[in-house]
């Protein structure tokens, strides 16, 4: 089973099949977004794909798509699973979660093509609504399967034309009424594994070809509301003001620099959405209210960032005069992913030849849900330029030829060893 290789070219020309839909002819990104008519054709060429492989392919309640091939045990073994998603954020690449994918089709493909018999079933999945999206649910699919979505969660939610979830769940094969039957029990799966692009420089700047994640990042993320005290912008002295755009300014300068110096290079800090009012030129801005969010390969990193900060802030409301109210949007704790699967995919690349780095994801992904189900890990692709989440995303095919081999020669390797 060593000598087998997935098929490049094969790869390549699905990579390009599936960039077609959805495809603005005028950006060159992808606008295949969740459960948009691009998105439903496009798993429609999936199903066709996985159809003509002889797979048992079905739609579960939350739209996940899976396709089944058999085990040779006569042990009921559970199944090794894998896959990603193929949604896009609006004017996206071809690689994200695609690839992934796309991999896990080639590696089915392979199997079939040589008559591979495996202990284990093997599943192929493909997750729904994996992308921020306009219903506000990312990793809906993965989610659901391991329970932390319910019935509930779906009531009213609309995205901005009004559209309900409810109802685009059903065009796309879901089943709203019965959302729970979507979960998986930790005993039905052996493994999960997922091939992504890496979203960053990290493998590009070494020149190493594969990434092995050894966890999904955490994300926390807290709205702030910064207030002060309106007043006339021309007749009010210096030393009167209670700025809070020029307070939001300093506390936002602070925590950039306490996500610059911590000593870890994985840990991030972004300011994003923002807003201030009353946004006149003439009006000393009374209120301001941001997004702060912060990233870590493991939760101690986190508070490290939030308590020098929060220092900070204070330091700078007491003296400014003004005050500050902190809201949690969200608290993902960091996923590590599994020393057994990393073991396993690190000799596999070991024995093909290929130099190894393991790293932390920096992004979310369903692999961080699908761990809290099962054994499970993730295979980075190098991304060219570190771009992602734009029409220029892009990976070289000899460096997801490897990846792609290391993805089929691991889960041949967790066939053999897992259930022993």
């Amino acid at each position: 089973m060593n000598t087998l290789r997935i098929n490049a070219e094969r790869l390549q020309n699905n990579i390009r099949d599936l960039a077609m839909f959805g495809l603005n002819e005028v950006t060159g990104g992808l606008e295949r977004t969740t459960f948009t008519a691009a998105e439903l054709s496009a798993r429609e060429w999936l199903r066709d794909k996985l159809h003509h492989l002889q797979l048992q392919v079905r739609v579960d309640e939350a739209a996940n798509v899976w396709a089944f091939r058999s085990g040779d045990s006569e042990a009921a073994l559970p199944v090794i699973a894998f896959g990603s998603h193929i949604d896009t954020v609006p004017n996206g690449g071809k690689y994200d979660g695609a690839l992934g994918v796309l991999l896990a089709l080639e590696v089915m493909t392979v199997l079939e093509d040589n008559k591979i018999a495996t202990r284990h079933p093997l599943e192929w999945v493909s997750f729904s609504a994996e992308e921020p999206n306009p219903f506000g649910l990312s990793t809906f699919g993965s989610r659901a399967i391991s329970g932390k979505l319910s019935q509930k969660d779906l009531a009213g939610v609309h995205n901005e034309q009004g559209d309900l979830l409810t109802d685009a769940l059903r065009l796309a094969g879901g089943d709203p009424d019965h959302f729970e039957k979507s979960r998986r029990k930790p005993e039905e799966l052996a493994a999960f594994l997922e091939v992504h692009i890496e979203q960053g420089k990290r493998l590009l700047a070494r020149d190493i070809p594969v990434g092995i994640v050894s966890a999904i990042t955490g994300i926390y993320r807290e709205e702030i509301t910064v207030i002060g005290e309106a007043n006339h912008a021309g007749t009010t002295l210096m030393v009167d003001r209670k700025d809070a755009l020029m307070g939001a300014s300093e506390i936002m300068l602070a925590f950039e620099a306490v996500c610059r110096n911590h000593p870890a290079d994985e840990v991030v800090g972004t300011i994003g959405k923002i807003s201030n009012e009353p946004n006149a030129a003439n009006i000393i801005p009374e209120k301001v209210i941001f997004h702060l969010e912060v990233r870590g390969e493991r939760r101690s990193q986190i508070q490290e960032i939030l308590e020098a900060w929060s220092k900070l802030a204070l330091s700078i409301t007491d003296r400014r005069g003004i005050r500050l109210e902190r809201r949690l949007i969200l608290d993902q704790v960091p996923e590590p992913m599994d020393s057994f699967v990393i073991a396993v995919c690190t000799e596999q690349a070991q024995e093909l030849g290929h130099p190894i780095l393991q790293l932390g994801s920096m992004a979310g992904h369903d692999a961080t849900h699908m761990a809290s189900l099962t054994k499970a890990g993730m295979l980075f692709v190098p991304s060219l330029g570190g771009k992602s989440h734009c029409p220029e995303e892009e990976s070289r095919i000899e460096d997801i030829e490897k990846v792609g081999n290391v993805l089929l020669q691991s889960i041949l390797a967790l066939d053999q060893q897992l259930n022993r």
